[in-house]
């Protein structure tokens, strides 16, 4: 396609702003703002070159420099619209695809100048080089079966496993000495990859352009462009495509709560705090020490929403992972008493955020209704997953961080002492249906020396990956969506650590192999079982059996299909003792057959069970009419299926 053709001159994807478009972008319903803004090439009366937008209300001059005019701020100017609205725009002949630019600003304050990157480039130079790249994104989509039915892949009935990753550290390439993979290089090996583990969905870290690496993308300076460290924007289209084509969705981790103060960023844009809120109280954040978006301001509202937009429209993406929402939703975030101003009703909620993330997922939900918005989100503000209409915020799902914090604790206590905590396990089934919620073992649980799930698990080695196979067996049967970190299938002794590939050598260990084992397999029975996913967000689909064995440290409980009425019976032991003749009262008679032991010889466990299968007899138990006995394994997990009379 020739620079000629990348954007037209007429129609909604003109780079021309029309009264029209300045009428949404001032009032925060600018969605599409990254067609009419940033660099366009076209070519105007025959004269190649690029159209600039930019917004800079504050400047007394703008212009372009770059390499088609030497870096030189007397060449090309930019001219202020007559609208007042504060943006810039004018076309550069000469200035063509793949050239590099940034605009020099000098402002009305103080005499002000710096060289900006621009907020809606496409594609930035790779790191730490910070200037934005002339680019259109391009390529030819081939996904179409799998647009055509995402919808049900990723609908709340539907098993949804998470694979959460960060690209630059998954893999390196041994054979050029050590350097992180490409997009396209990845695109093989991880669809191949993750096919093989069973899940639906891989979730990475921000792949938006940022100049720390050390931040794993969550410090954004480029909100329209992936990251140039692995490729280029069409690279990145070509990742997904061929994810898509293999049957895994794509969600992006996407960071609206807070952005980095380089120079070149959107900090003190043009002069002013035009990005940011004016007061450090709300417009800094003291713990990432960033700053943050005013969401206040309608422009601000319509750059940010145009960025969640534009990775649904352009890249295809499935879902957006909103990063840091209780950072947003509370005034008091991170700061002492003093430090914070209560809003106008006298408290602690964020107002204008709260708005901003309304607003958000509506505009998401109302142009692509088949994708999911989830929130990390680690508090109890109510109704985070339910519609705006009704007053919730609107996202589909949830990251559960209380059953995260509170089942890594229980797990990560000496068996001898759990009889006494087995309520940090049950408390989350008090308000498991209040929220859609993933269950998450996330990036953030094995870093910043809070060790790997490994190393948390207290004994011996066996005892360690028991309790790992425990934990994520315990997981799938819970209710909610499923999300593990890369590494944690590996059974990863050390901490992540960004700068290093995965420990894949581990699997040439037995033990390190099982654990990888056991997450494909549970990740196949949640796919072909409905009663472990049609019902995660209505009680019908769950009951317990028994909650209180504190002696034995056991729990037993049901997973049901309201549809079909298959039952399936998980059992966990949280203790190294096996336990004998365990007897578990039973809703129906019948056969029931093991479909998952955790402790079998083939994940390296030591091989206990029930040889098959067990049958009920008509001896009442647990308040139910049947039950049967079982041999409980050490440290295991069990899940039985109902036969009926076979």
């Amino acid at each position: 396609m020739s620079r000629e053709m990348a954007i037209p001159v007429q129609g909604e994807d003109s780079p021309f702003l029309s009264d029209f478009d300045i009428y949404l972008f001032r009032q925060g319903k600018h969605y599409r703002l990254y067609r009419k803004m940033g660099s366009h090439p076209l070519t105007v009366e025959k004269e190649r070159g690029t159209r600039f937008s930019v917004w800079s209300p504050n400047a007394r001059q703008v212009s372009v420099i770059g390499d088609f005019n030497g870096w030189d701020p007397s060449c090309d100017h930019l001219q202020a619209r007559w609208d007042e609205s504060g943006i810039w725009e004018g076309f550069v002949g000469g200035a063509y695809e793949g050239m590099r630019y940034k605009y020099h600003i000098v402002s009305h304050y103080n005499g002000h100048a710096a060289d900006r990157g621009d907020p809606f480039a496409f594609s930035w130079e790779v790191p730490p080089a910070t200037a934005s790249i002339i680019a259109q994104p391009r390529f030819e989509w081939q996904d179409e079966a799998w647009m055509a039915q995402r919808k049900a892949a990723g609908d709340l009935a539907a098993p949804i496993s998470i694979y959460e990753m960060h690209l630059g550290s998954w893999r390196l390439v041994p054979t050029d000495g050590g350097r992180m993979p490409t997009y396209r290089e990845l695109a093989p090996m991880l669809a191949g990859y993750l096919s093989e583990m069973g899940f639906s969905h891989v979730e990475f870290l921000p792949v938006m352009e940022h100049p720390f690496y050390g931040s794993w993308g969550y410090q954004t300076t480029g909100y329209f462009a992936p990251t140039s460290r692995y490729g280029s924007p069409g690279d990145f289209m070509y990742l997904i495509d061929y994810l898509h084509r293999h049957g895994i969705g794509v969600i992006l981790d996407w960071v609206p709560s807070h952005f980095p103060a380089d120079q070149h960023g959107l900090g003190f844009f043009d002069g002013t705090h035009l990005y940011e809120h004016a007061s450090a109280e709300r417009g800094f954040h003291p713990e990432w020490k960033s700053l943050i978006f005013n969401y206040g301001r309608y422009e601000v509202q319509s750059f940010l929403i145009s960025s969640a937009l534009f990775w649904l429209d352009m890249y295809h993406v499935d879902g957006l992972r909103v990063d840091g929402v209780a950072s947003m939703l509370y005034l008091d975030y991170a700061r002492k008493d003093g430090e914070w101003t209560p809003n106008r009703y006298g408290g602690k909620e964020n107002l204008e955020a709260l708005s901003f993330l309304q607003n958000l997922n509506e505009a998401v939900y109302g142009h692509y209704p088949d994708v999911q918005t989830i929130a990390e989100e680690s508090t109890a503000w109510p109704m985070v997953t339910r519609p705006v209409y009704s007053g919730g915020i609107g996202f589909g799902l949830k990251w559960n961080m209380g059953w995260m914090h509170d089942t890594l604790q229980f797990f990560s206590r000496d068996a001898v002492h759990r009889s006494y905590h087995i309520p940090e396990l049950t408390f989350s089934l008090c308000y498991a249906y209040s929220e859609n919620f993933v269950l998450c073992l996330s990036h953030d649980e094995v870093v910043h020396g809070k060790g790997s799930l490994y190393a948390r698990m207290p004994g011996d080695d066996w005892q360690k990956m028991a309790n790992l196979r425990l934990l994520f067996g315990y997981m799938f049967a819970h209710p909610g969506k499923k999300l593990v970190f890369m590494g944690g299938e590996l059974g990863q002794q050390s901490e992540w650590d960004h700068e290093s590939a995965l420990p894949w050598h581990l699997l040439d260990i037995p033990a390190h192999r099982g654990i990888r084992y056991w997450i494909r397999d549970l990740n196949r029975v949640y796919r072909e079982e409905a009663a472990l996913h049609v019902s995660d967000f209505f009680p019908g689909g769950f009951e317990w059996i028994d909650y209180g064995d504190s002696h034995n440290v056991a729990l037993s409980f049901i997973r049901r299909d309201p549809g079909s009425g298959t039952t399936l019976l998980a059992i966990c032991n949280f203790t190294p003792v096996p336990r004998n003749d365990y007897r578990i009262g039973l809703p129906t008679e019948g056969v029931w057959t093991e479909i998952l032991n955790s402790d079998s010889e083939y994940y390296c466990g030591s091989g206990m069970g029930n040889f098959g299968s067990v049958s009920t007899v008509p001896v009442p138990f647990h308040g139910r009419p049947f039950s049967a006995e079982f041999t409980l394994p050490p440290l295991a997990f069990l899940l039985l299926k109902h036969r009926g009379d076979e």
